[in-house]
């Protein structure tokens, strides 16, 4: 029997199940278990029977052909270049959710991950270019130079309380700029060939578009998906990576509400102050009431935040597996673990990436650039250094642009051997600092 008074809403059958799915798609370390069966799945079906079939099914052609006009692509191609779009226009818009709203704001907070993702940009791809001079394959720099979100945040959730927070908002901070840096990079690699100046002023209009549609106060969504799409094409187009399309609109996309606080106040007030009956059947100003308290409460929260919990489950539970399923194949009796550039990046995951992080974090301490909060130790920020070795997705993504099919295979397996050996390497020194010790309630969720 329904409870009348009851300021939830109401529970049916089906709730049972959907519920606790709906909690499962909320919890974020979900997508680091999710992406690790993608990878190995990819792995085993590489190396078994059905390797030629498995690894042709992503090379299906696949788009539009009009008369002289031939946009077909390759399966993998609208994966790489076109889901993942999603996923860089969502880690752009959590870059602006916490540099204008979260934790990001105060300065020298920032600074701390943001000088820590810097140095574990350029160090370990210094030490990549290093290793690898005069070696076919010295243009790969980026592959290790990102840090893969969900698999940090699946290491950090193994460990629970444990970890303390500030822990973990430095590894969630440091990890969303890395994503960026690893965007630009795609972004510059992109130049295949010379820019097509006229696709590029195209997208110009459609960014203006979007600029324009938001002075006007427009909030359809599929007005915006639209002018999105082709903002993409004309990147695409032009030369440059059309992923860079996502980050764009991301920083693009509005951290304010359409309907202050006060003001949905007032409209839920008004809709509160009906006495008890039936009164939203009809043309009437009661169904008024309640269509307008419907529309302030949805508007009472930012594009931006509406965006973020709408895109969450779609990238982290299919765009992000399918990607793992489509890139992470690699087949290992083909593969030499010695190659040069298998031993670069490694190197650079495992040395360059926690040396960087480690040694650009000191220097701005210690320069009074940035703050380190009392409960990050120095250890503990050494063990969480070693976690950001681990590169994987955007790894993959920059590998596959920048290599040969055969020098690919040795890159696959450097990324996988990098990742495992940063995964092991810091959270065995995780829990060797945090065992004996009372757990630590993550109070910042």
């Amino acid at each position: 029997m329904e409870d009348q008074g009851s300021s939830d809403l109401p529970h049916e059958i089906t709730d049972r199940i959907t519920r606790p799915f709906a909690r499962l798609l909320k919890i974020k370390a979900a997508t680091g278990g999710l992406l690790f069966v993608a990878a190995f799945a990819a792995l085993i079906l590489s190396n078994s029977p059905w390797s030629v079939p498995f690894l042709a099914f992503w090379e299906t052609p696949i788009g539009l052909h009009f008369g002289s006009v031939d946009f077909t692509r390759s399966l993998r191609f609208w994966i790489n270049d076109g889901l993942m779009t999603l996923f860089f226009f969502l880690v752009s818009l959590e870059l602006k959710r916490a540099l204008i709203l979260g934790e990001l704001r105060s300065l020298r907070l920032a600074a701390l991950p943001l000088f820590g993702a810097l140095g574990g940009m350029l160090v370990p791809a210094s030490l990549y270019l290093v290793l690898m001079h005069g070696q076919p394959g010295s243009n790969g720099w980026g592959t290790v130079m990102a840090t893969d979100t969900a698999f940090v945040i699946g290491c950090l959730a193994l460990l629970g309380g444990r970890i303390p927070p500030s822990l973990r908002l430095f590894l969630l901070s440091l990890a969303i700029f890395d994503d960026v840096g690893a965007i630009l990079v795609v972004a510059v690699i992109g130049y295949e060939n010379s820019l097509n100046w006229t696709a590029l002023a195209f997208a110009s209009l459609g960014l203006a578009a979007v600029v324009g549609a938001r002075g006007l106060g427009i909030r359809s969504a599929p007005i915006y998906f639209v002018l999105g799409g082709v903002i993409w094409f004309c990147f695409d187009a032009s030369g440059i990576h059309p992923t860079l399309a996502g980050v764009i609109l991301g920083l693009m996309t509005s951290t304010h509400g359409w309907v202050s606080d006060q003001r949905l106040r007032s409209i839920l007030g008004r809709v509160l102050s009906y006495p008890k009956g039936d009164h939203w059947s009809g043309d009437t100003t009661d169904r008024d009431d309640l269509r307008r308290a419907r529309i302030a409460a949805t508007e009472a929260l930012s594009p931006e935040e509406r965006l973020e919990i709408a895109l969450h489950p779609w990238v982290g539970f299919v765009v992000m597996p399918l990607f793992a399923l489509a890139n992470a194949g690699v087949m290992i009796s083909g593969a030499d673990l010695v190659q040069p550039v298998s031993v670069a990046i490694m190197a650079g995951l495992v040395i360059g990436k926690p040396g960087g992080v480690l040694i650009f974090s000191w220097v701005a301490v210690r320069l009074g650039l940035a703050i380190r909060a009392t409960s990050l130790s120095w250890p503990l920020l050494i063990a969480g250094a070693l976690l950001t070795g681990i590169g994987f997705t955007m790894s993959l993504l920059i590998a596959s642009l920048v290599y040969d099919p055969i020098t690919l295979s040795a890159a696959k397996l450097g990324i996988f051997t990098g990742s495992v050996f940063s995964t092991a390497a810091g959270l065995l020194m995780l829990l060797w600092l945090t065992s004996g010790k009372r757990t630590v309630r993550d109070t910042a969720r």
